[in-house]
């Protein structure tokens, strides 16, 4: 008898770099991130499906990332990629076979092999369509693919309504375009939540609507959140005074949820819940068992014997060392050997698989309730920073398919099945540093909102100005939306917090704000001349994304309220 149910949730994102530089920052993070984890995944979970396995998980995708992986150009980079990998990795084979270095020559070997099977399966097995084909492992009943705000947007730092719907609706209109039908389940970028409240400003009344109210509009049944999240979430029927967020400055106290509903007793990470009202449910991040992963102390990745990524050979840029000790220096690693970090992938694989039996058998036991595990992580991790990663997903999806206990789920599947018993009102957070914004709004990167947000009226303000525009016009109006979402992406000021490209970020940043008050200044003059569609031409060219795109999307979503009913 089955008892509870698992879902691993990897959520895949990068920001826009299509044809934005190469190294050391822009495209190539895209094609770094192909190489080494979206092509041995999708070889992984078809090598699963031929086998007969009947896994399933759930893979975020962001519809930025998705726009890219399906642009011709980045394709194009991708295929020489990957072949100066394979030359690359030649080119070590002859100098340590010259060398009569034995086991640098077999790593080398290691490596030849796979960069040719992996630019195989790129150009002859998915044809060069690693959209394609994931979509036709969701097609097909095996994962279940979410979509996200447009650029990876943090959401709760957005001033006005009509941004989050924005970026959530080109979201779903992109992956409507890429997929061929409508997301049914969402990644919140960073898990940034924001629950509805209302405002007393300028003598008048605004209530702001929870995310959940986005996501109903746009047909979606359920989104991820962070652990602390969902266990330390409101019950129904108690509303937050605190204010946290970029409306601090104004009172404002939050919504209580519908009632009608039994307010959970204990708050669990095992069990879905409605989120205010029983439209949009949320899943709550597992941490025991994401810990197992994420943990520097104790996560798997830290095994001496897995692949060290910081240490590269000096001519070839390839990884020849394991991660030895937690102290010891790069100088003093010593080689890697796949055959014993294979072995240790076994061992972690059953482990985990037996973690996630042991834990839902619990819950049963203490609850007798059908529970869920949501394990979630950036996908990146695996096969990147992790080499192991994706042959320790294959070994844990290899291991659950057949569990006599568990059954394996996706998101929305999970909720269509098992609907959530009761409502739960979560509070203002993130996964991020602390739980809260910081990362996203600090004393390095802090300058960035107040800029978001003047464009973000600036751009409500000409969508009213022009509610139905044509010809040129509409297309200088469609780009500034798209140079709009670009500078909302959550990418840039994340990038200036960690240190990791902060003169990348801001040239960046500055560049898409450049671009759309350049096109705003040309619809303002009302002269959308032969020059003018040149301009918005090679902006089109340059950030060639969501080409559906409607600026119409981003009207004043703002909801006065002149008299508040308590029964709300």
């Amino acid at each position: 008898m089955k008892i509870g149910a698992f879902t691993f949730v990897l959520h895949s994102h990068l920001p826009y770099c299509r044809n934005a530089g190469r190294w050391p920052h822009g495209e190539e993070w895209l094609h770094e991130a192909a190489l080494g984890t979206y092509l041995p995944l999708l070889d992984a979970l078809y090598d699963l499906k031929q086998a007969g396995y009947p896994f399933k998980l759930t893979l975020s995708l962001t519809p930025v990332l998705v726009e890219q992986l399906a642009d011709p150009l980045v394709i194009d980079h991708l295929k020489a990629f990957i072949e100066e990998k394979v030359h690359r990795a030649q080119g070590d084979v002859e100098r340590f076979e010259k060398a009569g270095e034995g086991h640098l020559l077999y790593l080398a070997r290691f490596y030849l092999q796979r960069y040719q099977h992996l630019l195989t399966v790129f150009t002859e097995k998915f044809n060069k369509n690693i959209v394609s084909a994931f979509k036709k492992l969701q097609d097909e009943g095996y994962i279940e693919i979410a979509t996200s705000a447009a650029t990876h947007a943090y959401l709760p730092l957005l001033e006005r309504d009509f941004s989050i719907y924005a970026q959530l609706k080109v979201g779903c209109e992109s992956y409507r375009s890429l997929f061929g039908i409508f997301p049914k389940s969402a990644w919140l970028p960073e898990c940034g939540y924001r629950p509805a409240f209302y405002t007393g400003a300028e003598g008048k009344t605004y209530i702001k609507p929870g995310f959940e109210s986005f996501l109903s509009q746009l047909g979606i049944c359920c989104f991820l959140a962070e652990t602390h999240t969902v266990e330390g979430g409101q019950p129904v029927g108690k509303a937050r005074e605190e204010v946290i967020g970029p409306y601090a400055d104004i009172p404002r106290r939050y919504v209580v949820p519908l009632a009608g509903y039994e307010k959970p007793a204990a708050r669990t990470t095992f069990l879905p819940y409605w989120v205010s009202s029983p439209e949009v449910a949320v899943i709550g991040r597992n941490n025991r068992t994401g810990m197992q992963v994420w943990s520097a102390q104790w996560g798997y990745p830290g095994d001496y014997n897995y692949r060290e990524f910081h240490k590269k050979d000096g001519r070839s840029g390839l990884h020849y060392w394991k991660a030895t000790g937690e102290k010891v220096d790069l100088a003093r690693k010593e080689y890697y050997d796949p055959y014993w970090a294979a072995q240790r992938v076994k061992e972690h694989g059953a482990h985990f698989a037996h973690l996630v039996e042991e834990s839902l058998v619990n819950f049963y036991q203490e609850s007798d309730k059908f529970g869920i595990i949501a394990s979630c992580y950036d996908t990146e991790l695996f096969g990147h920073w992790w080499f192991e990663g994706i042959d320790w997903l294959k070994q844990v999806l290899q291991h659950l398919s057949q569990s006599e206990l568990i059954e394996l789920t996706t998101a929305s599947e999970f909720i269509e099945q098992h609907p959530p018993e009761e409502v739960l009102a979560l509070p203002e957070g993130s996964w991020g540093l602390g739980g809260g914004h910081f990362t996203w709004q600090n004393v390095d990167n802090g300058w960035m909102l107040p800029v978001v947000h003047s464009a973000e009226l600036k751009m409500e303000e000409i969508v009213a100005r022009y509610p139905n525009a044509r010809g040129v016009l509409k297309e200088i109006l469609n780009q500034a939306a798209r140079e709009l979402l670009l500078m909302q992406s959550s990418d840039w000021p994340f990038l200036i917090s960690t240190g990791q490209a902060k003169e990348y970020a801001v040239a960046r940043f500055q560049a898409h704000v450049d671009n759309f008050y350049q096109l705003v200044s040309i619809a303002e003059s009302g002269h959308a001349d032969k020059a003018s569609q040149d301009l918005c031409q090679q902006l089109w060219e340059r950030n060639k994304i969501f080409p559906s795109i409607d600026y119409r999307f981003f009207k004043n979503r703002e909801q006065h309220i002149t008299r508040w009913k308590s029964s709300l």
